[in-house]
């Protein structure tokens, strides 16, 4: 079975680090958010919402891609968030993944930072 070159086989590759502090935590994933790769991010957020994290700033800088179903993973978590008393804010968007929320009207639902420092200093301390 041919894999195609190296950067075809990590295309679809997304990385996601998580950082608690607090009940608050930073999300980063990076690299392209996709149908492929979307249960990896969907993962982490639901894990971070079940240990209790209900103040998330997802630092966008690192996605190089979403589509529709990473969209909808953020947006199923800003909802279960909010619906808990938390936030969820959205930071560092690049100018195609930025595209994607003014496209959907997305950008209208979350709270949208420039930087990451932004994002944080927004969200109440614990």
């Amino acid at each position: 079975m041919d894999r195609g070159t190296p950067d075809e086989a990590n295309r679809h590759r997304l990385t996601v680090d998580v950082r608690r502090a607090g009940s608050g935590a930073v999300i980063t994933p990076a690299g392209e958010l996709d149908h492929h790769s979307a249960e990896k991010l969907r993962e982490s957020l639901d894990q971070c919402v079940a240990d209790g994290c209900f103040r998330i700033v997802i630092d966008c800088s690192g996605l190089e891609f979403c589509d529709s179903t990473g969209l909808n993973v953020l947006l199923a978590t800003r909802v279960d968030v909010e619906a808990a008393g938390g936030q969820v804010h959205l930071a560092g968007m690049r100018p195609n993944v930025a595209r994607v929320f003014e496209i959907t009207g997305a950008g209208a639902v979350f709270t949208l930072h420039g930087s990451l420092d932004d994002a944080l200093a927004a969200l109440p301390s614990d």
